[in-house]
């Protein structure tokens, strides 16, 4: 007897520890702006990276999120780095998209609520909105955004002759131009907003906090001197020069 009530408390407080975590991971979801990635983010985890390195290993937590959930084509994938790229390029400000994981952030939120729309009502009737009413499109994210990427590699290859993400970055420029500006004819929804939500992504991607698959090494932080989730500043309020503060993540607060 004294056995089974020892298991219950055992489960009882694991139970209770498990929704307490659940309820961090939430909260600070809810804070960052997109929900669907973070679950995948520490389910597929990296919080036991540090104690299972080896003296040397170079590899860091955010690299090991590098695993495609959504993108099935290299291809696609490939081209939609590229395109990120030339939104948010690497230059003596700091890194680009590349190197601060958007493409993967983009994959995940398309693999998850993000992609499914799943916050939103999607069934008919669709009409043409005012400006101010977003897209209005019946077709979910994750479509959206796969046929924006292969509509960017049809135009590249049967104008230029060439893939995407081989071509000169000022040829690539003047593709998305063309996204951007609505001439380009695509299924469903106009380019100029399939643009209009890949430049949104990337952003989100560069500047969210790392939980979401992006913003590797805080580093899309660092470049515009953001503290990221600071538990308080009563030690710094005072002080009448300007603080450079270390960026803290979400999951900083779970180590």
């Amino acid at each position: 007897m004294a056995d089974e009530n020892e298991e219950q408390q055992t489960k009882g407080l694991s139970r209770r520890q498990f929704l307490k975590n659940s309820g961090y991971v939430v909260g600070g979801a809810v804070g960052g702006g997109l929900l669907g990635g973070v679950f995948t983010q520490n389910f597929i985890g990296t919080t036991d990276a540090p104690d299972t390195a080896t003296e040397g290993d170079t590899t860091s937590p955010e690299q090991l999120t590098h695993a495609r959930m959504f993108f099935k084509r290299q291809e696609d994938f490939d081209v939609l780095s590229a395109a990120v790229e030339r939104i948010f390029p690497d230059d003596e400000t700091g890194p680009g998209a590349i190197s601060l994981g958007v493409p993967y952030f983009i994959d995940k939120q398309l693999a998850g609520e993000y992609g499914f729309n799943s916050r939103e009502y999607m069934q008919g009737p669709f009409f043409e909105g005012a400006p101010t009413q977003g897209p209005q499109s019946g077709m979910l994210r994750r479509g959206i955004f796969l046929g924006g990427v292969r509509t960017i590699q049809n135009i590249a290859q049967n104008e230029h002759g060439e893939s995407y993400f081989d071509l000169e970055p000022e040829v690539q420029d003047e593709i998305l131009e063309a996204f951007e500006d609505g001439e380009v004819d695509m299924t469903g929804v106009a380019s100029d907003e399939f643009f209009a939500m890949l430049r949104t992504a990337t952003i989100e991607g560069a500047y969210s906090d790392p939980v979401y698959g992006g913003n590797y090494n805080m580093d899309g932080w660092r470049q515009i001197q953001y503290p990221g989730s600071q538990m308080a500043y009563t030690d710094v309020v005072a002080e009448e020069e300007f603080v450079e503060m270390d960026p803290v993540s979400l999951h900083d607060h779970h180590e």
